[in-house]
């Protein structure tokens, strides 16, 4: 008798074991709450808003083969997303209004509207979007008349820096030489000696002065 009272104890202990390995200790991953990155690593960029009144898109292009003419473009807007530490996470996108552009000599400004060279009342706006921000130059796509073609310009990107109403500002600075008629600019005329009325490369100046707002 006691014999079967110690086998029905043996096997009464097996049966709970097998229950308890029989458990699902499954752990459920999903259900674990999920880390939360600082702001500051989230969104890196902070955004700056060009100021018209310490910005300058200019240009100059060669006359008759023996002078360089200066103009700019007086209207303008544009935002610049920034991140020093993260410039895959910096963006630029700039508008600039055709009908303002001046090179002091108003018979040749309403020239330059017209359809032969920027056509103005057609394409009234330049846009240019970044795709790409290096620490030494921005590469992105440069619309003028219709078209669009990738530009890479060479910069020198400045701060930010601590502004006397403390805010934050950058600076941008740099020059780049484009052909017009990859833009469908194409009007000129021969000299009689040689040579052409207007050169084809164009040199761009940029110098920006962007707060955050």
């Amino acid at each position: 008798m006691r014999q079967k009272i110690q086998i029905l104890i043996m096997f009464a202990a097996l049966l709970t074991t097998s229950v308890v390995f029989a458990v699902d200790t499954t752990i459920n991953f999903d259900s674990w709450p999920k880390p939360t990155l600082p702001k500051e690593v989230v969104s890196a960029a902070d955004t700056y808003t060009i100021d018209p009144n310490h910005t300058t898109f200019g240009f100059t292009v060669q006359h008759m083969m023996i002078s360089n003419v200066p103009g700019e473009f007086d209207k303008f807007s544009g935002q610049i997303m920034y991140s020093p530490s993260d410039l895959a996470n910096s963006k630029a996108n700039v508008t600039i209004d055709v009908s303002s552009i001046n090179t002091r000599v108003e018979r040749r400004d309403a020239d330059l509207k017209g359809p032969n060279f920027f056509d103005a009342a057609k394409y009234p706006t330049i846009t240019f979007v970044s795709t790409k921000f290096t620490p030494t130059t921005i590469t992105g796509n440069l619309t003028m008349k219709g078209l669009t073609q990738v530009v890479t310009i060479p910069v020198t990107i400045s701060g930010p820096v601590k502004t006397m109403m403390g805010g934050k500002a950058i600076g941008i600075t740099g020059s780049v030489i484009i052909n017009r008629q990859n833009w469908g600019i194409s009007w000129n005329k021969n000299l009689d000696e040689g040579g052409v009325v207007v050169s084809d490369n164009v040199t761009v100046n940029i110098s920006i002065e962007a707060d955050q707002k």
